[in-house]
């Protein structure tokens, strides 16, 4: 170890010794002072004001600061031996029960009442009791209300903020902390990267005084500028990033696609059997305006499940296609690009049958590329899209393949957006001589905060009223476990929408045995409960049971792709009274008959994902009914989060549920780019005024200075921040 001053690049094994340095890298990834101290703290406690035990979830890593009320010593029945029970309990009625294994009488008596300590280890429940079993721990003293000042193993913790960070089994919060006062002791900050300027006009405290107050504030106040000086540094980053692509993308080089008039998208608009909405007009005029320029289009089309983006994008496609390009569209799933493939050809008709007897004239081809296409097939589509006949082409990522060829790509859309990675989309993009104009869809309406942070870089267009037609969906929780009852009305209230020349949907979280697959969610569960329902268990179940006569159909992705095909047109076509599916026919799936959706094991979905699966229903004259089936107890989050769901249908009032109960890095976090995520503290629901300053001021600083030369250590601590791998997720959009 040594004792010269340490910057944020001086490797750790210098600082806390070769050993605890190994631990930090292997279970925390960090490797370095600067990866140490950039390790902020998840939250503090504080003496006489302590985390409430009642609130620990089972399944949690935890660290709570309690006081030993009482131990107890039993011999084990199982093995030789005996079992020590320490009951803690936190000033707040709360009680923990710790045990330890083994005979351990000197930790007996170090445990004794009146002690103060942190415990750290996994929440579980045993006869209703919450315990840690065999938790780490460090004492802080001889507790009651004249506590002695803590000894010297633990004088880390003797302020009276106990920084709490995130911790492994093998590195507890104690070690980290006692890790970062060795560092800080001879560490010397960098040079401040926010320019003076801003500095000033927003009030913010120094890098230096941040770094050190964060980790061991002198008081609330002191701990809040900290924490609101490193946020901003958060947010400013992220904003100059997408500030400086859209800057850039401004300057990029495209082909102009011009309306045409008497041309295909005129013949479609009028062959179309309804009117627009005034919103799909609106939407619709502001991307013909894009695609006119002769700089690439970014714009995001959000809106309702079921609020007509598809036929704004088809639109879109054939001003592209009249302007001589040609437009792909990239679904998630091959069940999605099909049903597009479909409801595309029945919407253009002659439009679509160039080469054709009857076809129209100017009459385009629109082609599906799918991974199952047989060899005879995907040869004549593949002809069809790299000669240009094909002008409209559907498909999922089987377009990103290499052979998949393009005579003149000028408009890539995707589909449901948060389905894809990067690289796919760039794969896409790629495919063209110069940028293609680029529209990404959601029907997850996207909180104001996440918009900015996320999709910063590109224009954003919302669709919020439904077309004309679309029927209200009523949604109730059906407590399966507490009424018992509900659940069989439940198949009932199916049988009767059946027997009035409805359909159906049932929707099960997992497929059944083999390798779990994207569209199931998770089988373990730590809390012990039992696996979630499958398709391939439940619906021999019904069938021969609570829907014994009518005709159910079975739809997952391990399906081969005819097969999947083959029954999404018999449901569609009215074959098949009852499709029971994972959330394959979450996104997309058109058949305005259906009327019923039953989620079984709702609680193992989330806020997004079960607002998308009752979308598939009330989709034609006859309301929609949405049953959320659980098992989850009155009260329990889970149950909450299902009542909330129930209760609305507004999709961006979901949308910000959906973000206060995730983690805040799953924003911008490794869900995204396979990395830990850099917003340690920033909190898009709850930073919103912040950021959206930190993006007027990375407007004000682009428009100056494009690529931050003058601001040279600004811009290495973006590019600290925003990692490579983030930057090019970001510049990639």
């Amino acid at each position: 170890m040594t004792s010269e001053p340490a910057t944020v690049d001086t490797p750790l094994k210098k600082l806390v010794g070769e050993r605890t340095a190994k631990a930090l890298a292997s279970h925390l990834d960090l490797h370095t002072a600067g990866d140490l101290i950039y390790h902020f703290p998840r939250r503090y406690d504080e003496r006489g004001e302590h985390t409430d035990i009642r609130s620990l979830d089972v399944g949690e890593q935890v660290t709570v600061l309690a006081q030993v009320q009482r131990t107890a010593v039993r011999p084990m029945r199982q093995r030789r031996g005996n079992l020590l029970e320490v009951t803690v309990g936190d000033g707040s009625g709360g009680l923990l029960t710790l045990t330890f294994f083994g005979n351990q009488a000197w930790r007996e008596r170090e445990l004794r009442p009146g002690r103060w300590g942190l415990f750290a280890g996994k929440v579980t429940e045993f006869r209703g009791k919450r315990q840690l079993n065999g938790p780490e721990y460090v004492l802080l003293g001889e507790g009651g209300d004249g506590e002695a000042a803590a000894n010297e193993e633990v004088e880390e913790f003797a302020g009276a903020l106990i920084p709490v960070y995130p911790a492994a089994a093998a590195v507890p919060t104690w070690v980290i902390a006692r890790c970062v006062r060795v560092v800080l002791d001879t560490f010397t900050p960098p040079d401040d990267p926010l320019p003076a300027t801003v500095r000033a006009s927003r009030n913010l405290v120094g890098i230096g005084a941040a770094l050190r107050e964060i980790h061991r504030p002198s008081s609330k106040e002191e701990l809040y500028k900290a924490r609101r000086r490193l946020k901003w540094d958060e947010a400013f980053a992220v904003q100059l990033t997408l500030v400086q692509r859209k800057h850039r993308a401004a300057a990029w080089p495209a082909k102009a696609r011009p309306a045409k008039p008497g041309g295909l998208l005129d013949a479609f608009d009028a062959r179309l059997p309804y009117e627009l909405t005034s919103g799909q007009q609106a939407v619709g005029r502001e991307i013909a305006a894009d695609l006119e320029t002769a700089h690439p289009m970014h714009r995001l089309l959000q809106g309702e499940v079921g609020s007509g983006k598809t036929v704004v994008a088809l639109r879109a496609m054939l001003q592209v296609v009249d302007a001589g390009g040609q437009a792909a569209l990239l679904a998630p799933t091959e069940v999605l690009a099909a049903q597009h493939h479909r409801g595309m050809l029945d919407l253009l008709g002659p439009l679509a049958q160039a080469g054709e007897l009857g076809a129209a004239d100017d009459a385009t081809r629109v082609e599906l590329v799918t991974g199952s296409l047989g060899a005879a097939a995907r040869r004549r589509a593949l002809a069809e899209v790299a000669e240009g006949r094909a002008g409209i082409v559907l498909g999922t990522h089987a377009l990103l393949y290499e052979g998949v060829d393009f005579a003149d790509l000028g408009l890539v859309v995707v589909d449901e957006q948060h389905r894809f990675g990067v690289e796919q989309r760039d794969a896409l993009r790629a495919k063209a001589d110069q940028p293609p104009h680029v529209l990404v869809m959601t029907a997850t309406p996207i909180p104001r905060t996440v918009a900015m942070t996320v999709y910063g870089d590109l224009e954003i267009s919302t669709l919020s009223q439904l077309p004309q037609g679309r029927s209200p969906i009523a949604s109730h929780v059906v407590p399966a476990a507490e009424k018992p009852a509900f659940l069989d009305r439940a198949w009932r209230r199916l049988r009767e929408e059946v027997a009035k020349g409805h359909q159906a949907y049932v929707v099960c979280p997992r497929i059944g045995e083999g390798p779990a697959s994207d569209e199931e969610a998770p089988r373990e569960d730590d809390n012990g409960r039992r696996p979630p329902v499958a398709v391939t268990e439940v619906a021999p179940l019904l069938a021969d049971g609570p829907l014994h006569g009518l005709r159910i159909g079975v739809l997952h992705g391990r399906l081969p792709a005819d097969e999947k095909d083959a029954v999404m047109r018999s449901f569609a076509a009215g074959d098949l009274d009852v499709l029971v599916a994972t959330t394959v026919v979450e996104v997309g799936v058109n058949v305005p008959n259906a009327t019923v959706m039953i989620v079984l094991d709702a609680d193992r979905f989330g806020v997004s994902q079960l607002h998308q699966l009752r979308g598939r229903v009330g989709r034609g004259s006859a309301a929609g009914l949405c049953l959320l089936v659980t098992e989850a107890m009155e009260g329990s989050p889970a149950r909450e989060r299902l009542d909330a769901v129930a209760s609305t249908t507004d999709g961006f009032k979901l949308a910000e549920l959906d973000l206060e109960q995730r983690r805040e890095g799953d924003v911008l976090g490794a869900t995204q780019s396979g990395r830990r995520s850099h917003l340690r503290l920033l909190s898009l629901l709850r930073d919103t005024d912040l950021i959206r300053d930190a993006r007027a001021e990375a407007i004000t600083l682009v428009e100056d200075d494009p690529e931050l030369a003058r601001h040279p250590a600004l811009a290495a601590s973006v590019a600290a921040l925003v990692d490579e791998e983030r930057a090019e997720y970001l510049e990639k959009g």
